[in-house]
């Protein structure tokens, strides 16, 4: 432990983001307790005593083509930053996620003699490849949350460390379904559904009624079936109940500021939005529909550019399909009852497979993330340190 006031700039664009960020800032902290930490933080980061100079949403946004609606904006956030850091410079600036952003933020940031780190690699293994030596240029180090990614980097000679996914640290192997239930106050007979539309305002707006018409469809095969939607503050939740005043919803649901984990936990399938909620699905041992819309032109680049075989993270992990994925035109409401209503019909034999396979990879990616990103991060800066 050091005595040290070490400064850090931080980045973090979307929920995802900040649980990273909130568990890396806290590992740092073990070591350098007055440690300061700025940038652009959400309520877990702010809970660790990261100060936020901007909000968390205003990086928000989603698709190639949503992003231009809001383009000065950002790119007065990002100008505000950098003349911020160089006015200020920290020991280290660290990006997490949030690519579009990060690095053209981080590679001035280098330029200037500022140590930086991308935490979260952009998914160069799906497409352009070739990212990885701009990625290069704007870091002096990518964390990656999952092995196929230091592949790639290491392929080229690019510093990449594997640093695992912290939400496989906080998650049991052997999820409590019971416990789950019983804290939502869940009847332990009732057939559950989690259903997560997306933390963003648009991602809500694209899936929830959707999402909605295929629970109606579904609750028509599968009695006493509830429906818990879980969000991630007060207006989603005003977004999903304005939504549900405005149609006459036939279904049994109830909505729930976070806890999403123990929704999906204590459910008997998840309907959701790809990203990485479906990670956390998965380390819940939960099986799983995934869709995922965009923006016709978004998507229309996208088919030319993305060269994965899929798009969930669970099937990604295992280069198989695993759960079921529905992009576009297919993600409607026949489409996804059916798909759900043969996981509430899954016999014991395929459920156990499936948990089995779940359980694997949930070993191969629990490694101490936020110790091991802190420890990688202070590697860089120590030099630094003990020559003030």
């Amino acid at each position: 432990m050091s005595e040290k006031a070490i400064r850090v700039g931080i980045v973090a664009g979307e929920t995802s983001g900040d649980i990273l960020a909130a568990g890396l800032i806290s590992s740092i902290k073990q070591q350098y307790p007055n440690a300061i930490f700025e940038g652009i933080a959400g309520p877990r980061m702010q809970a660790q005593g990261c100060t936020t100079i901007f909000d968390m949403e205003e990086l928000s946004v989603m698709g190639l083509v949503e992003v231009l609606s809001r383009i000065r904006r950002l790119l007065f956030v990002r100008k505000s930053l950098y003349q911020h850091f160089i006015a200020n410079p920290p020991d280290i600036f660290i990006g997490v996620d949030a690519p579009d952003f990060n690095l053209r933020l981080e590679l001035p940031l280098k330029k200037a003699g500022i140590k930086t780190v991308h935490y979260v690699s952009p998914t160069v293994w799906a497409w352009r490849e070739k990212r990885v030596f701009n990625i290069a240029k704007a870091t002096d180090l990518v964390l990656s949350l999952f092995p196929f990614e230091k592949q790639v980097y290491d392929k080229h000679n690019i510093p990449c460390q594997f640093v695992g996914h912290t939400m496989a640290d906080g998650i049991p192997l052997v999820p409590d379904k019971g416990a789950a239930r019983r804290a939502l106050k869940v009847h332990p007979d009732e057939r559950v559904l989690a259903l997560l539309p997306g933390s963003r305002h648009s991602e809500v707006s694209l899936l929830l009624d959707i999402f909605m018409q295929s629970a109606e469809l579904l609750s028509k095969d599968v009695s006493d079936l509830c429906v818990l939607i879980p969000v991630v503050n007060k207006e989603r939740k005003r977004q999903v109940e304005d939504y549900m005043r405005e149609h006459l919803v036939d279904v049994n649901y109830r909505v729930v500021i976070g806890h999403a984990r123990e929704v999906m936990t204590a459910s008997d399938a998840v309907l959701l939005a790809s990203g990485t909620a479906t990670l956390e699905a998965m380390l819940c041992k939960r099986p799983m529909v995934v869709a995922y819309r965009m923006s016709w032109l978004t998507h229309q680049m996208m088919k030319r550019l993305y060269i994965a075989k899929y798009f969930a993270l669970p099937n990604i992990l295992a280069d198989e399909e695993l759960v079921s994925e529905l992009l576009q035109e297919d993600v409607n409401p026949q489409n996804i009852a059916i798909k759900l209503l043969h996981y509430f019909n899954q016999n014991e034999g395929e459920k156990a497979a499936l948990v089995a396979r779940f359980t694997e990879l949930h070993g191969l990616l629990k490694q101490d993330a936020d110790a091991q990103a802190a420890k990688a991060v202070l590697s860089l800066i120590a030099p630094n340190q003990e020559s003030k």
